[in-house]
């Protein structure tokens, strides 16, 4: 399956989906806009580095400037490139995980975001 160019998937009813492989396709749709996913990988980017602060100086701080690093970036990129909500607010545990699910596409050459 190329994603490379994703289109906008048409409205589903996301809390009706029973499985991530139902969700992921859906949550590739809603991440078309380039700056959008751009944004995602910077913000997954940097949540990351502050995971490996928060274990090397043991402080659990690093882990909540991580996720508010991770959900500012994703938000301004649907709020201000997607022009939609992020499925966070609907599937929240289905959405982190693409989050993640994502990123490794984007590393595998899967998602573009060059």
């Amino acid at each position: 399956m190329d994603t490379t160019q994703t289109t906008t998937a048409p409205q589903a009813d996301i809390k009706q989906m029973s499985s991530f492989a139902e969700f992921y396709p859906f949550y590739l749709g809603e991440h078309s806009n380039l700056a959008c996913r751009r944004l995602h990988f910077l913000g997954s980017s940097l949540g990351l580095v502050c995971v490996g602060f928060m274990v090397a100086t043991g402080n659990p701080l690093y882990l909540l400037l991580g996720l508010f690093c991770g959900y500012a970036c994703a938000w301004i990129g649907h709020f201000g490139f997607e022009k939609n909500k992020p499925a966070s607010f609907k599937r929240p545990l289905y959405s982190f995980l693409g989050d993640w699910v994502m990123y490794k596409d984007m590393w595998m050459g899967k998602v573009k975001v060059l």
